[in-house]
């Protein structure tokens, strides 16, 4: 668990800027997490006001820094500052490790944005946090989400539940030392 007074998270590649979600990013949220495609392939969060997205990113992203270190990050544009997305480590309870989650906004898709956060988000994992193994979970039919689990260097391992009743899922993994 992490303490309060933990600097806060911010990675930089050449393109892009990686940093803790604020509430002043509820927005950007909204529209991020309404897109039909985050909707088809990673689920409905019910995020319709910025209200409920500032609840998301609370007990979301926000908590997880404080619970775990990580979490998903604001994704944006290093020589704008424009945020295209998300992308970080995520802990669940299902798994035994932590595991690579992204999204962005569909304009900003094709020019390898997910693979140069999703890379660094790793790297931070491994560097500043000992993680040994990072996994990656996607449903069987995205296949752009396979695509870039494999770039990354993460193998399948099974295909299963997460939840009694849940639509299984592609599990991956890399280990990162």
């Amino acid at each position: 668990m992490m303490d309060a007074g933990t600097t806060p998270i911010r990675i930089e590649t050449a393109r892009l800027v990686l940093e803790e979600f604020a509430l002043s990013d509820a927005a950007f949220i909204v529209d991020l997490l309404n897109q039909p495609s985050f909707i088809e392939f990673i689920g409905d969060r019910g995020v319709r006001t910025s209200a409920d997205a500032e609840r998301y990113l609370g007990e979301g992203p926000m908590h997880s820094y404080r619970q775990h270190g990580h979490g998903l990050l604001k994704v944006s544009l290093r020589d704008s500052a424009t945020p295209i997305g998300m992308c970080g480590l995520v802990r669940r309870d299902t798994l035994p490790h932590a595991d690579i989650g992204f999204a962005l906004l569909p304009q900003f898709w094709n020019v390898g944005y997910v693979s140069e956060a999703a890379r660094a988000a790793i790297e931070d994992g491994r560097r500043r946090l000992g993680l040994r193994q990072v996994l990656g979970i996607t449903s069987p039919h995205n296949t752009r989400s396979i695509q870039v689990l494999g770039k990354l260097g993460l193998q399948f391992v099974e295909e299963r539940s997460l939840a009694a009743g849940a639509t299984p899922l592609r599990i991956f993994a890399l280990e990162t030392l």
